[in-house]
């Protein structure tokens, strides 16, 4: 058969067995070459992680000295840094473990990654990280996992946590000619000569020490990020007020006002932001009485963080007012309701009270009335205010008290448009209206004492065609039977006169009033 012609003899059957064992091997050995450029490549990361240890320690030992210096503003940076170092530790010492281990199985119990004797061994590393019973590879990526986590946490910046996140990567790879993906402890410990096993987590070892610093200096950099940035210091007089009364206090906060020119606080009063930069708060006032405002301050920080700073305040708006009066006036009249004004500049109404000797003195809202007692004694109304919180007297103004000048008699009548007036004679009056009158009145009524008089009595005298005057007698303040009799007797440009009036005020004095003259019109 055909098959017995290429049927190979024993000796070329171990030829093609020595080749492809050869073969194999050639595959398999790594060069001295390779293996010295990973050594020399560990040599280098072990002086890069040093150096970022010295780097880290200096870092750490600031925080620790200002947190001793400051404990109020550094301790919680410090407390942070230190929990970070704590990980870091730990982090480091997995590492070495493993490095340790994998160096020991593969150079015996006294094997030291730092002088590696079998570093072409390929499966000492495999059996160390992957093997199932142990899984030291998967523990330490989980490390890392967790690590990388905790670190990334502590970074503000977006850009340096990213690198430190690529730089800790544990995700799966998926090499060149292969489908299925490869688990990270398998991409970087199957198949690796121990020298390669020990310089990749040498080079882990760096990344962690990396990672440490970069969290260190962003710590370090927030201790003060949160302070106010200032480039302009303003001394400041704070009046609690800018108007003093006699006898009251001055107040006012001296300060050292320190404020950033290039980032003004955005300022809100009622909800609303303030139209301008500068913290001028303006209102235009309208109407009087004391006025509350409130609002906050919206500072922003270094570290990218806004503070609310509340604040409260008030402001009194008062009449524009002068004083006049002259020095020979100031009366007021007894057995009346003297109407007068007090108020205190700078000082709200309800801060006010006054009192007054020889009479009684009354507050009607903004409004006071005095009444004095006795005619012929001066009457002082003493008035005091709230300042400071204390009450402080701040004038004491003295009136004559006089009796009330006399009232002008009148018949009161209901004119054409249905108005009440007053005919004080002199003048012709409407017989109509005189008989439709009741009788005699008296008053003030000169716009501003408007005080009404009681009439107790009056004559009316007529004359006769001889000349003779006839009196008649009133009715108390009205018109007696008698006298109206005369009035329809009365022809038109015939007059009477009014005399003999007496009437009574709300002092209590009765007064003879002047006589009136009567013309029928």
């Amino acid at each position: 058969m055909g098959a017995n012609n290429n049927r190979l003899s024993p000796r070329q059957k171990m030829i093609n067995l020595m080749y492809i064992v050869l073969t194999a091997m050639l595959a398999l050995n790594v060069s001295s070459d390779v293996l010295d450029g990973f050594t020399q490549v560990h040599e280098g990361l072990t002086r890069s992680s040093d150096n970022f240890a010295r780097r880290n320690d200096a870092i750490f030992s600031y925080l620790e000295a200002f947190a001793r210096q400051n404990p109020d503003k550094g301790k919680a940076w410090y407390d942070k840094a230190s929990k970070v170092r704590i990980e870091t530790r730990r982090m480091l010492q997995l590492v070495d473990s493993v490095k340790y281990a994998i160096v020991r199985k593969a150079d015996g119990p006294d094997g030291d990654p730092s002088n590696i004797i079998n570093r072409d061994d390929l499966e000492a590393a495999a059996v160390i990280m992957l093997a199932p019973g142990t899984e030291r590879g998967r523990l330490l990526r989980e490390r890392i996992d967790s690590y990388r986590n905790f670190v990334c946490s502590f970074m503000t910046d977006s850009v340096k946590r990213n690198t430190i996140a690529a730089a800790l990567a544990t995700a799966s790879v998926t090499k060149k000619g292969t489908l299925a993906p490869q688990t990270w402890e398998e991409s970087k410990f199957d198949q690796q000569p121990v020298v390669a096993a020990v310089t990749l987590l040498t080079q882990l070892q760096s990344d962690i020490l990396y990672a440490e610093g970069e969290v260190l200096q962003n710590l370090y950099s927030q201790v003060d990020a949160g302070d106010v940035r200032v480039n302009e210091l303003n001394a400041y007089v704070l009046p609690q007020s800018r108007l003093v009364m006699r006898g009251g206090k001055y107040s006012a906060n001296i300060v050292l006002a320190a404020v950033d020119t290039t980032a003004r606080p955005r300022i809100f009063i009622g909800g609303k932001p303030l139209p301008n930069d500068k913290g001028l708060y303006e209102v235009n006032t309208g109407a009087t009485g004391s006025f509350n405002y409130e609002g906050f301050l919206e500072v922003s920080h270094g570290d990218g963080s806004v503070t609310r700073h509340p604040f409260a305040s008030s402001y009194t708006v008062i009449e524009p007012m002068a004083t006049v009066s002259a020095t020979m006036m100031n009366v007021l009249y007894g057995g009346i309701d003297n109407p007068i004004s007090i108020s205190v500049p700078g000082v709200a109404m309800a801060d006010i009270s006054a009192s007054m000797s020889n009479g009684s003195l009354t507050r009607s809202g903004d409004h006071w009335v005095a009444r004095p007692t006795t005619v012929g004694q001066d009457a002082v109304v003493t008035v005091t205010a709230m300042m400071d919180g204390r009450s402080t007297q701040v004038a004491a103004t003295t009136f004559r008290v006089r009796k009330l000048p006399d009232p002008t008699a009148f018949i009161a009548f209901t004119d054409s448009k249905g108005n009440i007036d007053h005919y004080k004679g002199s003048k012709p009056f409407s017989k109509g209206l005189l008989l439709a009158a009741t009788g005699l009145q008296a008053a003030i009524d000169d716009g501003l004492l408007d005080t009404p008089f009681k009439v107790l009595s009056f004559e009316t005298v007529f004359f006769d065609s001889m000349g003779n005057a006839i009196p008649e007698v009133s009715d108390g303040a009205n018109f007696s039977a008698r006298q109206k009799q005369s009035f329809q007797r009365l022809q038109r440009g015939k007059r009477f006169y009014i005399s003999r009036i007496k009437a009574v005020g709300p002092d209590g004095i009765t007064r003879d009033l002047s006589p009136m003259e009567v013309i029928v019109g």
